[in-house]
């Protein structure tokens, strides 16, 4: 049998005390021994049973159930009835079992099987837990990002016009309409062109390769949509600039080097090299 907790014990004593003028310390003695709200629930049929609509107090236990608590059943009943119980209302506790025989139309706060219940709190663990969100590598594009961008910029800047202010550009003399250089290539950022119009129609060489290789390479961030920056992780992106490099690469070096007059293909190490910037 579980214990009633000694606060339960004392306010109950001190209500019983102010309604039924029972003041003496039997009457705690008598609560602290009462049974727990489990046997007052298994034992609500006997209490029901010895409950009677007659104005003599029950002194008596009956069927197990105490005699304070057959009293108390006694007068709750007869409060309800609009009767008098000798001179008390009707005891309010914080749980006790009600007796089938109450009328119909009194309001009562009862469950399933005539038992009254308290509602303390009902709290979901859930519901006090905060969210946060989880960490990102990630930093803002000002200033972290364009700081440094900046500071690049100003840096390279300053390196093209030191170079520019003491190295003397190898330019040539005036055209002549009447003298046509041989061989006559375009400058060294061109010369992949070139290269190709040696090889291919007009067309081909100047519309449809470039556009198609700047095409792969434009739609190559919405197909490898991989956001790790490292090489392992990027191998369909790192691989198409890498052809891209490499074949644009080998079309200027053949151009620069392998092309004597003529724009003819020669080797180098049998001709001199016909390379200007």
């Amino acid at each position: 049998m579980a214990e009633v907790p000694e606060h339960l014990l004392r306010r109950s004593a001190e209500r019983r005390k102010s309604l039924a003028g029972e003041g003496d310390d039997d009457s705690v003695e008598a609560t602290a021994a009462a049974p727990t709200e489990e046997t007052a629930v298994e034992a609500a049929p006997a209490a029901a049973a010895a409950v009677e609509d007659t104005g003599t107090p029950i002194t008596e236990s009956k069927g197990g159930v105490p005699a304070h608590l057959l009293e108390r059943a006694r007068k709750r009943k007869l409060a309800a009835e609009g009767g008098d119980a000798g001179g008390g209302g009707a005891v309010a506790v914080a749980t006790a079992a009600k007796a089938p025989s109450m009328t119909a139309g009194a309001p009562s706060g009862s469950g399933p099987g005539g038992h009254t219940q308290r509602l303390l709190t009902v709290v979901k663990a859930g519901s006090i837990q905060q969210t946060k969100a989880e960490a990102q590598d990630k930093v803002h594009t000002w200033p972290h990002l364009l700081a440094i961008e900046f500071a690049a910029t100003m840096i390279m800047l300053a390196m093209i016009t030191i170079f520019s202010a003491l190295v003397k550009a190898p330019l040539l003399g005036l055209a002549d309409i009447n003298k046509t250089p041989n061989p006559s290539k375009a400058p060294w950022y061109f010369l992949g062109l070139q290269e190709l119009l040696t090889m291919f129609h007009p067309m081909v060489a100047g519309v449809t390769i470039p556009g198609v290789a700047l095409g792969v390479l434009a739609i190559a961030p919405y197909v490898d949509k991989n956001p790790s920056n490292k090489p392992s992780d990027r191998k369909f992106a790192i691989a198409m600039m890498t052809l891209f490099l490499m074949l644009w690469a080998v079309l200027v070096i053949i151009g620069s080097f392998f092309r004597g007059e003529g724009f003819n293909f020669v080797f180098p190490w049998n001709n001199k090299v016909f390379f200007e910037l």
